[in-house]
């Protein structure tokens, strides 16, 4: 019985002394050696599904040739050029990967119609996912089909990204898409 006791003591300080050695949560690097735990900032390994951190929502967002006239209510497929220009990796789903049943946390574009003097319209016309994780200045295009106002008229078509449940880029500072569309009937 002893001799139990006595292995069970040394089982429970040698995975003391393991998690002491690993810092805990944190992860040791020739410059955080060290440090406390709690004073390292863990960099997004894409390992659990999260926001991006505040300088993650930085993108250059391209329209290829949209269109400058649509008939009122017409769908229309645009091209669109992302470009991560963070310094952080975007996980398409928030995470290597994401079961949440709910898309939080996935990187989408979405688009916005405006009035030429910037009252919405619409904000919930298209959206698309990334459909891939891109690294900081990285690029990818995507389709994003649209739906013109059903009322004729000048409009200002917004393309942003996107972190589905957590923040626009734009609320984060991130530049917008735009163009000017004249809706005919």
């Amino acid at each position: 019985m002893r001799l139990a006791k006595l292995m069970l003591w040394f089982l429970f300080a040698a995975g003391a002394v393991f998690v002491y050695a690993c810092g805990g949560n944190s992860v040791n690097t020739p410059s955080n050696v060290g440090t406390p735990a709690a004073a390292v900032s863990p960099t997004p390994s894409g390992e659990t599904p999260s926001a991006l951190p505040t300088n993650g929502f930085k993108a250059e967002i391209t329209l290829i040739d949209p269109p400058a006239k649509l008939r009122a209510g017409q769908k229309e497929n645009l091209r669109v050029k992302i470009k991560n220009a963070s310094d952080v990796v975007w996980w398409a789903r928030g995470a290597r990967i994401n079961t949440r049943p709910d898309n939080k946390f996935y990187i989408a574009i979405g688009n916005r119609w405006l009035r030429p003097e910037g009252t919405l319209v619409s904000n919930m016309d298209g959206r698309y996912g990334i459909g891939k994780d891109l690294k900081p200045g990285e690029e990818t295009e995507l389709p994003l089909q649209v739906t013109a106002p059903k009322e004729a008229g000048d409009f200002i078509l917004e393309v942003d990204l996107v972190q589905e449940q957590v923040a626009w880029f734009s609320d984060k500072g991130s530049l917008t898409a735009k163009t000017k569309v004249t809706v005919v009937r």
